[in-house]
């Protein structure tokens, strides 16, 4: 049964604007959430995937540029990076573990959704390849600093009950 992602826009902003505040010290405005388009061509150089299972299968994302990565694991270190290393990958994984997690008191039972340890995709303008075109991929873009947007990308579906 396909869950109703947009009955979860608010938590997934909620916890994303709270992770970044509270974890780098930094405010995010979201953008207009939407559905995301597969097929179209992305310029993100980072994403980290954390996989979701229990009674939920699916996935969050969170996916950006280079520039953007290396500037939040610099706040996250306290020193400067001009490439992405083991830092980045680990403070862009981080990230999204701590929102992965904190989504979990906010939607119905999310006491029963494990959660995978984050993987790191990297690479100039990559793209994720979804299990199948009926997957909706609900895509919430925030602004960082002056210009940077990252993507926080949500797909899930309900496992059947029985």
């Amino acid at each position: 049964m396909q869950v109703e992602l947009t009955n979860y826009v608010e938590s997934f902003v909620d916890v994303t604007v709270n992770t970044l505040k509270e974890f780098v010290g930094i405010e995010v405005a979201p953008r207009h959430p939407h559905f995301l388009d597969p097929e179209k061509g992305f310029e993100w150089d980072i994403s980290a995937v954390i996989g979701l299972s229990g009674i939920v299968k699916g996935a969050v994302i969170v996916s950006m540029k280079s520039e953007l990565a290396l500037k939040l694991t610099d706040l996250l270190t306290g020193t400067e990076h001009s490439e992405i290393d083991a830092d980045v990958i680990d403070a862009i994984g981080e990230i999204n573990n701590i929102i992965a997690g904190n989504i979990k008191p906010k939607v119905p039972n999310g006491e029963k959704i494990v959660i995978s340890i984050p993987t790191i995709i990297k690479g100039k303008e990559h793209s994720i390849a979804w299990p199948s075109k009926q997957t909706r991929i609900l895509c919430i873009p925030h602004k960082a600093f002056d210009n940077d947007i990252f993507h926080l990308m949500v797909a899930i579906e309900l496992e059947n009950e029985k």
